[in-house]
């Protein structure tokens, strides 16, 4: 018998039943969710079991085959130089605008994912990559000025609006017209970095010269370092390359210490002890993860007696109180005293004596006496704390106020076998900057150099000769040469160790001027005759790095200023020859090149 109470059929609009219609949105929904969990499936298995292994063979293959036409034509470059023959150093294709070799994406996406391995520096052997000029993007201008820069840059300049699109509400960056706007603002701190620096001026000395150095951990568009600037606090901010597209390139388009980094699996390229204060604002690094490896590397940079902030997750965060309890335990455990939590920002002060560690569930303890805390370059990260044995030397309070601490000879100078140097080179580097302003015409007062990097740093005299100008350097230590960069640390500088034999970190176009003495120096092999790369290789980088109208000062010998003035035509700069200051050797020269607007 039938039910009188069943519900009459229901009508589509074109007269077709319901049911139907119901039934083929059923079937379109299974079909997506059904595409969807492939994709994943297929993704999973490449990803994480040996089926994803020939198509990792595959894309190396195939970058096999390009390396082998790359070498072929740097062979070909390299014997026209060797013979004097003139030759000139092709663009790069229009999509290698942002060039960075040693964190290609298309190169890394072939590496393991742990600890975000493939998102670290790996970069190809010479010859493996295209010897080509890296052009500007369309449109391109000479920057705006520092100060003005630090509000504001050219938008052609790096046309890339992901950032203003997703973070413009959190006052990083706004599009107006033909610019960029930079509010100063950030995710922690969308009110704008000025306040936030008075807030945690409540309970750090940053006014005061007590601190110099900083350390900004993933650090968007490094606003709060722009603005420790004008408390003479010198903060490098480092972040990796990451779908926030160029974030570092527009923090040093804006004249603001940058670099870019990720912390994976190795040491960060500084030394022991380097940095005053360390900051992370929402840089979402695992801090306890991996036995604490993350924490251990934190406490390796910054200086005995100087100050941790983290701001953001996972301080006072909602569903992540046991990560929390994690960081407070870590911190405890490095001796570390908590000075204040506010909201979600806490502050830490370590201790200003000789290492201290306590009991604890992460298994930190301490290191072999042969681990060189300072060593760092593709050194592998560590869950174990090195002993500092210098009894507060050079820690926080220990160490002269700045400006005094940048003419001072550091603690760590007799490690170095350099005490009596230490005054002589800073002489004679402020003889030699002098000498640049007055007899080679080298603006270094002009607005329109703000970034400078010195590539053979040695103790940092070239850089505190520039200390009353309006700049900032990258003192650069070559890691095969002395290892002083903790002397410059200490000196209130700022700079990383790096091998001249591979691509710098930066993005293309970042720096005003580069200044190098000794250039062949960087490329040699000094248990050998032999080079490790060609110095063609290096004036490449150099261009890559260097803004178009910027300057590049070589120092060297004659023979090899001949030699690198060969290769400045082949790479299409305009070049200077000219004598050395009087005290100096008599068979050395000084170049000074222009780069040109190259399409």
């Amino acid at each position: 018998m039938r039910h009188a109470n069943h519900s009459p059929p229901r009508r589509g609009g074109n007269g077709t039943t319901g049911g139907a219609s119901f039934i083929r949105r059923c079937a379109l929904i299974d079909l997506v969710a059904a595409s969807f969990f492939s994709a994943l499936l297929l993704f999973l298995l490449l990803t994480f079991t040996p089926l994803g292994d020939p198509l990792a063979a595959s894309g190396r293959r195939y970058l096999g085959r390009q390396s082998a036409s790359f070498a072929r034509q740097r062979e070909k470059v390299i014997a026209a130089i060797e013979l004097g023959e003139e030759v000139v150093i092709e663009s790069c294709p229009a999509e290698e605008v942002d060039k960075m070799p040693c964190e290609d994406p298309r190169r890394n996406s072939l590496f393991d994912r742990y600890m975000n391995f493939y998102r670290e520096r790996h970069c190809p052997a010479p010859g493996e990559a295209l010897l080509c000029l890296v052009p500007p993007p369309k449109g391109y201008r000479v920057r705006i000025p520092w100060p003005e820069s630090l509000h504001k840059i050219w938008h052609n300049n790096m046309p890339y609006n992901k950032i203003s699109e997703r973070k413009g509400h959190q006052g990083w960056m706004t599009e107006e017209g033909p610019y960029f706007i930079f509010p100063g603002g950030g995710t922690m701190f969308p009110d704008g970095a000025e306040q936030y620096i008075e807030k945690l001026g409540q309970y750090i000395p940053i006014k005061k010269g007590i601190l110099r150095t900083a350390l900004d951990m993933g650090c968007g568009v490094a606003s709060f370092g722009g603005f420790l600037l004008k408390e003479n606090l010198l903060t490098l901010s480092f972040a990796p390359r990451d779908s926030h597209k160029s974030q570092i390139q527009f923090a040093l388009e804006r004249g603001i210490p940058a670099f870019v980094a990720m912390l994976g699996t190795r040491r960060l390229p500084f030394p022991a002890y380097a940095f005053d204060l360390i900051h992370c604002s929402r840089c979402l690094i695992p801090f306890t993860a991996y036995n604490g490896s993350y924490i251990v590397e934190v406490d390796r940079l910054l200086r005995p007696g100087g100050y941790l902030v983290i701001s953001g997750p996972p301080v006072k965060w909602a569903k992540q109180e046991s990560e929390w309890d994690h960081l407070q335990a870590a911190a405890l455990a490095l001796c570390y005293k908590l000075l204040v939590v506010d909201g979600n920002t806490a502050i830490w002060k370590k201790p200003s004596i000789p290492s201290c560690l306590q009991e604890n569930k992460l298994g930190i303890g301490y290191c072999r006496d042969s681990n060189d805390p300072s060593e760092a370059w593709y050194f592998k990260l560590n869950a174990c704390v090195n002993k500092n044995l210098a009894k507060g030397e050079f820690a926080v309070g220990a160490i002269p106020k700045w400006p005094d601490r940048l003419l001072k000879p550091s603690p760590r100078l007799s490690l170095t076998e350099r005490g009596d140097s230490f005054e002589a080179d800073t002489e004679l580097w402020a003889r030699r900057v002098e000498y640049y302003k007055k007899s080679l015409g080298i603006k270094l007062e002009s607005p329109s150099v703000r970034n400078v990097m010195d590539m053979n740093a040695n103790l940092g005299g070239f850089s505190a000769a520039l200390s009353h100008n309006d700049v900032w350097v990258m003192n650069v230590v070559p890691v095969f040469f002395q290892l002083t960069l903790d002397v410059i640390y200490d000196r209130g500088l700022i700079g990383v160790y790096h091998d001249w034999c591979e691509a710098f970190s930066t993005y293309p176009r970042t720096y005003d001027l580069l200044h190098v003495s000794g250039i062949s120096s960087l490329v040699a092999d000094s248990s050998s005759n032999l080079n490790r790369c060609h110095l063609v290789d290096l004036m490449v980088e150099m261009d890559r790095i260097l803004r178009p109208k910027g300057t590049a000062v070589i120092r060297d010998s004659m023979e090899v200023i001949d030699k690198v003035a060969q290769i400045a035509r082949a790479i299409k700069w305009t070049t200077d020859l000219h004598q050395v200051e009087p005290e100096s050797p008599g068979d050395e020269r000084i170049l000074v090149i222009t780069k040109n607007f190259v399409s």
